[in-house]
C-alpha cells in the first residue's frame, strides 16, 4: 500500500494504482474518453490530465501514471496530486478544443444525443468559443458489416474500439492507420468484422462514430422506458436493460454484472429485438381441414379439450423448448401430472443429463467467473464461441494472462486463443481419462483445471460414455477436491438448467424426447405439448395431434394442429436458471401482442377446461408453491451450489470407448431459436457468415 494526497486529502491505496485509480478512490472525478477499465492503457485523448506535485512543470497523464512513480516530499511526505487545479482547468479546455476541432456539429441528428461523452464533457471541461477557422477534415465511412453504423468524421482516435476487438473479442480487424491528420480506424480491407461481440463497441465509443446500425434514427433515449432484465438467447444469462417505446422493444443493451457477463453481451442478445415484433402469434389457431383457422380462446381450448377427454395419460406428452422460464415449465409439469402422463421432458433428444444424478452432474460447476482462477481447461464436443460468446470471452482473458493450457477434444474451430487439439472423438476422451498423452500430464500438473463439456458432446448413442469419461478425468486430476469443482456442463439453452433443477424429465415408465419423437410416428402418442419447443423434429411426428404454446410462426407453429399464443422473455417476469446454477428473473419491458397471454396463465386456464384445475390463480401464488418445492429458486442472482460427489459417482459409470465424433450443436451462431429465425437482423448476419465461409473454402 501506498498514501498519496489526493486535493489535500491523505488517503492509502495498493501502490500498483494508476494516479486515476487513486483520485476515483478519494472520491474526486477524472474525465477520460480512452481509458476503460477493461481495456490496456493507451494514454491516447489526455482528457485525463492532472497536476502532480515534485513531478514535472506540466499535467501528467492520470491514466499512465501510477502511484509507485511519485516522488515523496523533501522530508518524506507523500506525494500529492490535485485534479481541479487552474493549470488542470486550462489543460483540459486545450484537450477539449483539440478533440473538438475536426469534430462536426452534428449533435440534433447524432445517434449517440443525450448518451454522449463528448457532448457531456464539452459541457463540463470545454469552453464556449472556438478558435478554429479553417476547414474541418473529412474522412470516408467504413462498412464494417450489418450491425455497426460508421459516422468516421466523428472519431477521436481514442482506440477503444480497436483494443476491444484485439484484446477481448480476439479478433484483429480493426485498426489505426496514417499520422497526423491522416490517422484514422478502419477495417484494413475493408471487410465485415466477423466477432460475435462486435457490437460492444457501440458501448465502448464515447463520440458516436460507432453506432448501432439497426437502431439508427428509431428513438431517442428520453422518449425510451428502460427495464432491467435477463437475456435468454444462451446459457449464459446476461444481465440486460431492455429499452422500448410504446409496444415496441426498440434496442437491448448490457448491464454491469461481474459473476456474468461484466459488461460485455453478444451481438444475438443486442440485435434479436427485431425478431421480438415479427412472424409473431398474436391470436390462437386451430386446425380446420389441413389449413390453420383464426379462433377465440374458448374454441382453442374446447379442442384441446376434446384431444385430451378422448386419450389417456399414457398417450399423452410435452417437451419443453429452449426459451420457457421456470414458472410455466413448472406449471406445465402439473398438468401433466394431473392428467396422469409421466411423458415430459426438456432436453435436446438422447441427453444424458438427469437430475437423478444431482446437480454438479449438469452445471457449470466452477461458475463463469472462477475460469480467471483456472490453469488448465480442457473443452471436450464444445465450441463455446458460439454456444456461449460472452463465456468464451472469459476464458480468453484467462488465456491472456498466461496462466492457463487450454486443450480442446472435438471440431478445432477458431475459438480467438491458442489450444491444443487434441483429437476429434470419445477415444481420445478416454485416453485422457486413463492418464494418456501430454494433456494429461498438465491437468495433473494444474492446480485449479476445468473440464468443460458441451451439451452435444453428452446428445447422442454415447453421451453417457462421454458424461463418465469427463467425469473421470475431473475425478483422477484434482478438478473434484475439497475447495474446487471443476466439473463443467456448458448449456446453450436458458431453459435447461430450471427444467432439470424442478424435475422436468420423464417420471417412471415415461418417455424422454427422443422417446415421445418416435411413439408420436409410430401412432403410440395421441397427444404432444409443445411449450415452445421449436428445436425437434417435426417431421418424425406422424399424426399426432400437436399443441404449441409459444410466440413466433417457427417449426412448432407451422407443425401444429392447435397454437396457444405466448409471451416472449420480454414480455413477461419469468425465472431463469444459467449455465453455472445462477438463479435470474427477467422483468417485463412491455405486453405481449394482440390476445397473447403469459405461458403459465394459459396452463392455469387449460387446466380449468380439462377439469384438472391447477393450485394457483395469481404468479404470486405460483411461485409459493415453486418455491416451497425448490427453495434455491427463491435465491435470486444466487448459486446453489453443487456436490463434488455426484461427479465422482458419474465417473463410476462404466463407460464405453467405442470411437464417437463429439461435435457443438450449435452450427450457426445468428439462427438458434425462434426469435433469432424472425430477426432480419440476424438473417442478415448469417447470410454473410455463410458467405465468407463459403469463401475461404
Amino acid at each position: 500500500m501506498a498514501q498519496i494526497k489526493v486535493d489535500g486529502e491523505l488517503i492509502e491505496v495498493p501502490d500498483h494504482f494508476t494516479l486515476m485509480q487513486a483520485a476515483e478512490a478519494a472520491g474526486a472525478e477524472i474525465p477520460r474518453f480512452c481509458y476503460h477499465e477493461r481495456l490496456s492503457v493507451a494514454g491516447n485523448c489526455r482528457m485525463c490530465l492532472v497536476e502532480v506535485k515534485g513531478g514535472p512543470p506540466k499535467p501528467q497523464a492520470s491514466c499512465a501514471m501510477s502511484v509507485r512513480d511519485l516522488r515523496p516530499g523533501p522530508n518524506g511526505e507523500a506525494p500529492e496530486m490535485f485534479t481541479n487545479t487552474p493549470m488542470v482547468k486550462k489543460a483540459r479546455e486545450g484537450v477539449m478544443e483539440f478533440l473538438l476541432i475536426n469534430h462536426p456539429l452534428d449533435c440534433p441528428i447524432c445517434d449517440q444525443g443525450g448518451e454522449c461523452d463528448l457532448q457531456d464533457q464539452a459541457m463540463a471541461y470545454g469552453v464556449d468559443t472556438s478558435r478554429y477557422w479553417e476547414n474541418k477534415r473529412a474522412v470516408e465511412n467504413k462498412h464494417i458489416g450489418p450491425l455497426v453504423k460508421t459516422i468516421m468524421n466523428r472519431c477521436i482516435h481514442c482506440t477503444r474500439c480497436v483494443r476491444f476487438t484485439t484484446e477481448v473479442a480476439g479478433v484483429s480487424e480493426l485498426g489505426l492507420i496514417g499520422r497526423g491528420e491522416d490517422a484514422e480506424i478502419t477495417s484494413y480491407l475493408e471487410r465485415s468484422m466477423t466477432s460475435e461481440l462486435q457490437g460492444n463497441v457501440i458501448d465502448l465509443c464515447p463520440v458516436g462514430a460507432l453506432t448501432s446500425k439497426p437502431y439508427a434514427f428509431q428513438a431517442r433515449p428520453w422518449e425510451l422506458s428502460k427495464t432491467e432484465s435477463i437475456d435468454v438467447m444462451d446459457g449464459v444469462g446476461s444481465s440486460i436493460r431492455v429499452d422500448a417505446r410504446g409496444k415496441e422493444v426498440m434496442r437491448i443493451l448490457p448491464r454491469v454484472h461481474e459473476g456474468v457477463n461484466e459488461e460485455w453481451i453478444s451481438d444475438k442478445t443486442r440485435f434479436i429485438w427485431d425478431g421480438l415484433r415479427t412472424q409473431r402469434l398474436d391470436r390462437p389457431y386451430v386446425k380446420k381441414g389441413k389449413k390453420l383457422q383464426a379462433a377465440s380462446w374458448a374454441e382453442a381450448f374446447a379442442a384441446v379439450a376434446a384431444l385430451v377427454n378422448t386419450s389417456e395419460g399414457a398417450r399423452i406428452g410435452a417437451i419443453a423448448g429452449d426459451l420457457a422460464g421456470v414458472e410455466e415449465i413448472y406449471a406445465l409439469k402439473q398438468l401433466m401430472t394431473a392428467l396422469g402422463s409421466a411423458n415430459i421432458d426438456a432436453r435436446p433428444a438422447g441427453s444424458a443429463l438427469d437430475p437423478k444424478k444431482g446437480r454438479a452432474s449438469y452445471i457449470f460447476n466452477p461458475t463463469i467467473a472462477g475460469i480467471e482462477e483456472a490453469d488448465a481447461i480442457l473443452l471436450v464436443g464444445t465450441n463455446p464461441r458460439k454456444e456461449a460468446a460472452v463465456l468464451n470471452a472469459r476464458i480468453r482473458k484467462a488465456w491472456r494472462t498466461g496462466n492457463v493450457e487450454i486443450g480442446v477434444i472435438g471440431h478445432a474451430a477458431d475459438l480467438t486463443y491458442d489450444y491444443t487439439h487434441l483429437g476429434a472423438g470419445i477415444d481420445t476422451l478416454a485416453e485422457i481419462a486413463s492418464g494418456k498423452g501430454a494433456f494429461a500430464k498438465v491437468l495433473k500438473k494444474a492446480k485449479k483445471p476445468i473440464v468443460i463439456v458441451g451439451e452435444g458432446a453428452v446428445t447422442g448413442a454415447s453421451g453417457k460414455d462421454v458424461l463418465a469419461l469427463a467425469a473421470e478425468v475431473a475425478k483422477t486430476n484434482g478438478a473434484v477436491a475439497k475447495d474446487w469443482n471443476g466439473f463443467s456442463v456448458l448449456h446453450n439453452a436458458a431453459a435447461r438448467v430450471g427444467a432439470l433443477d424442478i424435475g422436468f424429465v420423464p417420471g417412471r415408465g415415461g418417455l424422454d424426447t427422443a422417446g415421445m419423437v418416435k411413439a408420436a410416428g409410430s401412432g403410440k402418442l395421441d397427444v404432444l405439448f409443445l411449450l415452445g419447443a421449436d428445436e425437434i423434429d417435426m417431421g418424425a411426428l406422424g399424426d399426432t395431434k400437436v399443441v404449441y404454446i409459444g410466440t413466433h410462426g417457427d417449426a412448432g407453429a407451422h407443425r401444429a394442429d392447435i397454437i396457444l399464443p405466448a409471451a416472449a422473455y420480454t414480455e413477461k417476469s419469468a425465472t431463469y436458471v444459467n449455465t453455472e446454477g445462477r438463479v435470474q428473473m427477467t422483468t417485463r419491458a412491455i405486453f405481449a401482442p394482440g390476445e397473447a397471454k403469459e405461458d403459465w396463465a394459459i396452463l392455469r386456464a387449460l387446466s380449468g377446461v380439462l377439469g384438472q384445475t391447477l393450485p394457483f390463480d395469481s404468479l404470486t401464488a405460483l411461485r409459493a408453491s415453486l418455491y416451497g418445492e425448490f427453495p434455491h429458486l427463491a435465491r435470486l442472482d444466487a448459486i446453489a451450489a453443487g456436490n463434488g460427489d455426484d461427479v465422482g459417482k458419474l465417473a463410476n459409470a462404466a463407460a464405453a470407448k467405442k470411437n464417437y465424433a463429439l461435435v457443438s450443436p450449435v452450427s450457426d451462431f445468428y439462427l438458434t431459436n425462434p426469435i433469432a429465425r424472425a430477426s432480419a437482423v440476424m438473417a442478415e448476419c448469417s447470410q454473410l457468415m455463410a458467405g465468407l465461409k463459403q469463401a475461404a473454402e
